[in-house]
């Protein structure tokens, strides 16, 4: 129930928060089973490095693998809400199923990446390939 004074709300009940709060929950429910979290690359002259964000996800619900030059992580932060008793009237907070995948640079060596999970940060790191040069000498027949 909305009280006004004239025009203006002079106090918000339970009852408006709700019938505004409906349509937004019902849309963050399908948001949550599906989120990508947040990632940074870098570089330095013998590797790459991933840094993936996943505060919340437990290592076992983590999964990195590489395919025809594609990293893919994927994984799961299941919710462990309580919501008997509760109602919420908003949350931001992501759950559900995720799944980031990046392109490997030509240079990317697919047998020695290496994963590490700390603080809820997944860094992964991926050598690069040793530098050889692509100059080839091409001989011209007469």
């Amino acid at each position: 129930m909305v009280e006004t004074a004239g025009r203006t709300p002079a106090r918000f009940g339970d009852d408006w928060w709700g019938s505004l709060t409906d349509p937004l929950r019902t849309m963050a429910t399908k948001v949550a089973d599906f989120f990508s979290p947040v990632a940074e690359a870098s570089k330095d002259e013998d590797k790459y490095e991933v840094c993936i964000e996943l505060p919340g996800v437990e290592e076992d619900n983590i999964s990195v693998s590489v395919d025809h030059d594609t990293l893919m992580i994927t994984g799961e932060k299941k919710s462990e809400r309580h919501d008997e008793g509760k109602t919420y009237i908003f949350s931001e907070v992501s759950y559900g199923k995720f799944q980031r995948t990046f392109r490997l640079p030509g240079d990317a060596d697919e047998d020695k990446i290496s994963a590490a999970f700390n603080n809820g940060v997944l860094k992964i790191l991926i050598a690069k390939k040793a530098s050889e040069s692509s100059r080839k000498e091409i001989p011209i027949h007469k």
